[in-house]
């Protein structure tokens, strides 16, 4: 799987990403983070920060936070 898309459940704006990948027709895995922001240390470890949501395009070298953001690669560049 080369997309990652690291969210938190319940989390409405890692829903607008999800949703956003699905309606591109992207294949990708979810890595469900912990909701005590401090102990999300795989997301740290990959983006620099704890927040979520977070999108790892691992063939395109590409690692971003910000739904809206992330809307917009997936709308640009995976769809």
């Amino acid at each position: 799987m080369t997309v990652r898309l690291y969210a938190l459940e319940g989390c409405p704006y890692c829903e607008t990403v999800s949703d956003a990948l699905d309606d591109a027709g992207v294949a990708y895995e979810t890595e469900w983070v912990d909701g005590v922001h401090s102990s999300r240390d795989e997301v740290k470890r990959v983006s620099g920060q704890r927040a979520v949501p977070v999108l790892v395009d691992e063939a395109r070298g590409v690692t971003m936070a910000e739904s809206a953001n992330i809307v917009e690669y997936v709308e640009r560049s995976l769809a």
